[in-house]
């Protein structure tokens, strides 16, 4: 959990100002979307989560 909001604070705080809790309510689910499906991880070899399961049940 410490590295999830680690990657939270550095990918998504640090980079927009949210003006209302509205706007970081909207963000917040978009992030977690893009860091459990799309993001590209070195531990996975180069592939985001969704590629390396994917990879991992065809084998």
């Amino acid at each position: 959990m410490e590295n999830f909001f680690g990657h939270l604070k550095e990918g998504l705080f640090h980079h927009v100002r949210f003006l209302s809790t509205d706007a970081l309510e909207t963000a917040l689910p978009e992030y977690i979307s893009w860091y459990n499906t799309d993001r590209i991880s070195t531990k996975l070899k180069g592939l985001s989560p969704v590629q390396y399961r994917a990879q991992a049940l065809a084998a």
